[in-house]
């Protein structure tokens, strides 16, 4: 066994406690709501990733999958750490969102011996670095929306079944899903424009171009226009329920085929 794959092993089974802990108090077992061992299940979930992406990016950036993988899921750990500090039903999207980035990271340990291609450029470091912060930024906080989302439609679809579960129960009520699906949907939509706008400023100055006809900027701007056309739906509207599930996990797709989706079929199918 590789070193990469044991500290990447590592790196997966601290984001475990987490995991469980959610279906734990779903399992009646008498586990409060967040209690310390729920803040310290977060912040281990979030240690292990962010240490393991620190170790990966060291010096110079990998645009290899597992590295983004890993990067994106310590995002996700801090965004929903603080989302679930700020609000007093996020915390409540973790049977759903935390389990999601434990078979991410088993998917990032799988992928850990793929090649991982050192970043090449000409551009000034810190407009590259600017880009990549806020290309992770913007995915980690359409996940929490997708999530969100999701939410809303389960519990929609058990309250008009008259048959809720369990994991309904737990899960934050309609209003509150969406709720957050708007406010995460809007602040990506503003993280995203400002990822196109930096990704042209690089190619401008590498290529002296502003946009190239590639998978990643096609499906970027088409989650760009998904999520602004789903926004202003809903402010002239208010369309909810299933149809925005599904506009948001459109847009979600979209931009997962452009940012893990091109690393997985350039690192793995044909690297």
């Amino acid at each position: 066994m590789s070193q990469n794959i044991l500290y990447s092993l590592t790196a997966l089974m601290a984001l475990l406690p987490a995991s469980i802990y959610p279906y734990r108090r779903i399992a009646g077992q008498g586990v409060e709501g967040r209690s310390a061992y729920f803040w310290g299940a977060l912040v281990l979930g979030f240690a292990g990733p962010a240490l393991w992406s620190l170790t990966q990016v060291a010096g110079r950036w990998h645009t290899g999958l597992s590295t983004a993988l890993w990067v994106t899921i310590a995002a996700c750990m801090l965004l929903f750490t603080a989302l679930s500090a700020l609000t007093r039903s996020a915390w409540r999207l973790s049977p759903l969102l935390l389990p999601y980035l434990l078979l991410v990271g088993t998917f990032a340990t799988l992928a850990e011996e793929a090649p991982a291609p050192l970043l090449r450029g000409g551009a000034p470091g810190i407009w590259i670095d600017l880009h990549i912060a806020v290309s992770v930024i913007t995915y980690a906080l359409l996940t929490l929306a997708a999530v969100a989302s999701f939410a809303a439609f389960l519990q929609e679809r058990a309250l008009k079944a008259k048959r809720p579960t369990a994991l309904t129960r737990f899960l934050p009520p309609v209003t509150e899903s969406e709720r957050l699906q708007l406010t995460l949907l809007a602040a990506s939509e503003a993280v995203l424009g400002a990822g196109l706008a930096t990704g042209m400023a690089v190619l401008y100055y590498e290529q002296g171009v502003l946009l190239r006809a590639d998978h990643k900027t096609l499906l970027s701007v088409a989650s760009f226009i998904v999520i602004g056309g789903l926004l202003l739906a809903n402010a002239r509207t208010g369309v909810r329920g299933r149809k925005a599930a599904r506009l948001v996990l459109i847009a979600y797709l979209l931009l997962t085929l452009a940012y893990p989706g091109v690393k997985f079929v350039t690192d793995v199918l044909l690297g």
